[in-house]
């Protein structure tokens, strides 16, 4: 990767001038394309007893897309995907990309409402689902452009996937340029109606490169793409950063953490991207010292705090894995920043330094940036970030400026240019004047023994207008409010600590990405409409 470290500026998206890696594959297709030419007997895919080299993975890729052609499927189309992880996944996301086709892909945890608003905003001509999903797939009145439904798996009316892969292999691509939308994904819709957060090859081929050169990836590399491919980290860092860098993809269904060591052993996973509460998991749950997990290097997360406790105990555990926080987002096509390993444990509430060619700055209310350490909303540019949202230009106007995504999250960096995320504009708490980033008192309940994961939430109080209170998944009867307190008490300000607990034995609630779904816990526990 040595020639592509170098960066240049370029023009992209008709008037963003952002920093490029000077050599790099054209489009998504040329991420596989090269790593086919150079890597051909190398292991790409390995699902349950499937197990594919490159040059394999390509035919599987050219049969689907020669399929889907041979169905009416052109460049520009759009084909939604609701599937589970899997190989099919992997395989239509750059079948589509060879036809020059858009991939949609759809969570399988989602009901049927938010999947018609995807299917029909993007005018999918086609979806792809697993025949246990395709009863979510509404109906033909409904999606007037959805011409061609396709099932992995029996299920009437869908033609079913196998008969895609009974075609010759499609081996010349679309001419695509690296502009134009390689995949749509529609973001959470924690806000409001979902909106297509358009990915651009350019996005995909900056962010995997980025990826593969700060985490120091290679061919000899294998990942378990366990978080779900239907979202930007499991389709970004998961399944394009490892083609990219030519090595294994292993794939799981879901995450449970005897389950994911065990393949992890067994597969010699070198590097993993996940969420801090599956590395908590997998230290609860199971004693790693039953595996041989010397080969994990790199152990990627993001979307909240890594706990000091976490950090310790697997340092105990695995003094050869470096832990690097990744910060990133939809709209980023993930990431924006990395933390280097050396840096975790000393800088665990870091999310790390920029990446190569993103440009992040801290701004106030009225547009204009603070000083370094002075606390604003994180402003992201570079070749990363997405030109907009599909057919949606009030949001495009609302949250982009100059090519600069307003990310909603409010931050600082430091004098060392570290950046540090405290936590989104919503769900900062007000506390009689005093502002409160719930990050900062959750990574505190967090390192108190029993607590497995916390959420903290503002509960309306007439007089003060918000008061704190601590949403706690705990191990049974391991935790008792007095020490939670006196952990607070000897950690945070007053005016931070929790005055009022929930305490569960259950996980809490979390959308298909592995976030905590502060809004559904307020629900539960009515302190907001529903």
């Amino acid at each position: 990767m040595t020639a592509e470290r170098t960066l240049r500026l370029e023009l992209h998206y008709g008037d963003r001038v952002v920093a490029c890696y000077a050599e790099r594959p054209a489009n998504l297709h040329g991420l596989l394309e090269e790593a086919v030419a150079k890597f051909p007997e190398n292991e790409a895919l390995i699902c349950d007893d499937v197990r594919l080299t490159y040059a394999q993975f390509d035919a599987e890729v050219g049969r689907v897309a020669a399929g889907l052609a041979e169905r009416g499927v052109r460049k520009g189309d759009r084909v939604a995907m609701l599937l589970g992880n899997g190989v099919p996944f992997v395989v239509l996301l750059y079948a589509a990309a060879r036809l020059g086709a858009v991939s949609v892909p759809l969570s399988i945890r989602d009901q049927m409402p938010g999947i018609r608003h995807a299917l029909v905003n993007s005018e999918a001509v086609a979806v792809v689902a697993e025949a246990e999903f395709t009863h979510l797939v509404p109906t033909p009145e409904e999606t007037p452009s959805l011409d061609l439904r396709i099932s992995v798996g029996e299920a009437e009316g869908f033609v079913a996937y196998e008969a895609l892969r009974k075609a010759s292999p499609l081996t010349t691509p679309a001419d695509v340029a690296e502009d134009e939308v390689a995949t749509i994904l529609y973001t959470s819709g924690t806000t409001g109606v979902p909106k297509g957060a358009m990915l651009t090859s350019l996005g995909v081929v900056h962010s995997s490169t980025n990826f593969v050169v700060t985490m120091g990836l290679g061919p000899t590399d294998k990942t378990i793409v366990v978080v779900p491919m239907s979202h930007v980290t499991g389709l970004v860092a998961g399944i394009h950063t490892l083609v990219r860098a030519g090595g294994a993809i292993a794939i799981m269904r879901e995450f449970k953490a005897p389950r994911f060591l065990e393949c992890a052993a067994r597969e010699r996973m070198t590097c993993s991207l996940m969420v801090p509460a599956m590395y908590s998991l997998c230290l609860h749950q199971a004693d790693l010292s039953d595996y041989d997990l010397s080969a994990w290097r790199v152990g990627g997360y993001g979307g909240a705090p890594m706990p000091a406790a976490t950090i310790e105990r697997l340092a105990d555990a695995l003094p050869g894995l470096g832990l690097m926080n990744a910060y990133g987002a939809t709209e980023l096509t993930s990431p924006a920043t990395v933390m280097p390993a050396e840096h975790t444990a000393a800088r665990r509430l870091s999310v790390g330094l920029p990446v190569p060619g993103a440009e992040i700055c801290v701004m106030d209310e009225n547009g204009c940036e603070v000083p370094r350490g002075e606390d604003g909303e994180l402003w992201i540019r570079g070749a990363m970030a997405v030109p907009g949202y599909w057919r949606n230009p009030e949001a495009d106007a609302r949250e982009f400026a100059a090519g600069f995504w307003k990310s909603g999250d409010i931050g600082m960096i430091d004098t060392d240019g570290f950046v540090h995320v405290h936590d989104r504009k919503k769900d900062m708490v007000n506390r009689g004047g005093h502002k409160i980033f719930t990050a900062q008192v959750e990574s505190v309940l967090t390192a108190c023994p029993g607590v497995i994961e916390a959420a903290v939430v503002a509960k309306p109080c007439p007089i003060l207008g918000e008061r704190v209170h601590a949403v706690l998944s705990v191990k049974a009867e391991a935790v008792d409010e007095a020490t939670l307190a006196a952990t607070c008490a000897a950690e945070l300000a007053d005016y931070q600590c929790p005055e009022s607990y929930t305490l569960l034995e259950t996980p809490l609630p979390r959308n298909a990405n592995g976030k905590i779904l502060k809004r559904q816990i307020k629900q539960d526990l009515g302190l907001v409409e529903p």
